[in-house]
């Protein structure tokens, strides 16, 4: 029998330094996500001393799940028409509040192999946000691959890498204006 090494080393380096940063601050992220599976919250809980940052995850694969969990209404479902960076934002937003964590990661996509005709349908294309308090950030990002194993994989390592440079400064969370 042979086992394969989760996370995959390339990744190790990066999840460790989230760890500290986020140990080293007292702060703590949640996560929302759809088309990776549930593998953005199984690589931050492979970190020894998780419970220490990790708040809480949710894998909304359905819209049902999305409704029940994600703060989405029968409202939201109107006109939908697959994922987007304002979609992810507020599930991003949403569960940061529920779990109340400093920060949560939210991805959306087409992991394929089957897709649709539009970008955001097409196999390999990922919305991705980070939330805190001070507002959201997103980020699309296309693999380039309909294969499906591969595609979850890069979604949730997308969105651990856009939550590293947020921690770090290099992407930065604008205030969003009261209404």
């Amino acid at each position: 029998m042979t086992t394969t090494l989760f996370p995959s080393p390339s990744l190790q380096p990066l999840l460790s330094e989230i760890a500290s940063i986020l140990t080293e601050r007292k702060q703590s992220v949640a996560v929302a996500e759809t088309a990776a599976g549930g593998l953005i919250s199984a690589a931050l809980l492979s970190v020894p001393g998780a419970s220490a940052y990790y708040s809480g995850g949710l894998t909304l694969y359905t819209l049902a799940s999305r409704i029940s969990f994600g703060g989405w209404t029968e409202e939201s479902l109107k006109g939908y028409k697959g994922p987007t960076p304002e979609i992810v934002a507020g599930l991003a937003k949403h569960t940061r509040a529920t779990l109340q964590s400093t920060y949560a990661i939210s991805e959306s996509g087409t992991a394929g192999p089957t897709g649709g005709t539009t970008k955001n349908r097409t196999p390999g294309y990922v919305a991705l946000a980070i939330a805190s308090e001070d507002g959201e950030v997103t980020r699309e990002v296309e693999t380039g691959t309909s294969q499906r194993d591969v595609n979850m994989v890069k979604f949730a390592e997308a969105g651990l890498k856009l939550l590293l440079e947020v921690l770090k400064g290099e992407v930065q969370i604008a205030k969003k204006p009261s209404l």
